[in-house]
């Protein structure tokens, strides 16, 4: 159910959605539904149905153009790192950061190239035992680390693992995460030579 009674999202998102070109029909689209959830008051509720916001971001490591993926139980699929704001949040890169923090243990985690929004998506969401099928507005965005190593999974059912971008193309089963592959594939630089 969603519930009106005026924004209550934080300048940040207006400015990021504001800022955001979206590519193609399908994004064009997905921003367009994204940004009249600008006036549900719960948007970033998890309980706020049929569509609610998530933030989200594919961890990099540009020096080698390797990217990382997480196994995901509920949606039996390698994805990025990301999810719901916890109670008060309401920025979208902060809610991409921290859970970044915890679904890794990567403590460098830092915008890159910057802290623009990447690709905006909205994905399906299938029902659970404790909620009906519905959608999440996924605001995706890129975190580089310099430590690829201390990566650790939050728990053993999701492992990680890094892949360069093509690997990783072919590793899910998503075709909106290959549209963020592909325009990671596009911000980072040639890979570094590996020594001899």
């Amino acid at each position: 159910m969603v519930t009106t009674g005026g924004p209550s999202q934080s300048p940040d998102l207006a400015r990021l959605l504001a800022d955001h070109r979206p590519h193609g029909p399908v994004e064009t689209a997905d921003h367009e539904r994204a940004r009249r959830l600008l006036d549900v008051a719960d948007a970033w509720n998890r309980g706020t149905f049929p569509l609610h916001f998530t933030a989200s971001a594919l961890i990099v490591h540009p020096p080698t153009r390797r990217v990382l993926l997480r196994w995901h139980v509920r949606q039996q699929a390698w994805l990025h790192v990301g999810g719901h704001g916890d109670p008060g949040e309401t920025r979208p890169l902060d809610i991409a950061l921290r859970e970044g923090l915890e679904e890794t243990g990567l403590t460098d985690l830092t915008p890159w190239p910057g802290p623009a929004l990447v690709h905006l998506a909205v994905v399906p969401v299938p029902a659970s035992p404790a909620e009906p099928a519905h959608q999440h507005a996924d605001l995706r965005f890129l975190l580089a680390t310099g430590t690829p190593e201390l990566a650790r999974p939050e728990n053993p059912a999701s492992p990680l693992e890094w892949l360069t971008v093509e690997e990783a193309g072919r590793r899910t089963t998503e075709e909106n995460l290959r549209e963020t592959l592909d325009r990671a594939a596009r911000l980072l630089p040639p890979a570094w030579p590996t020594p001899a």
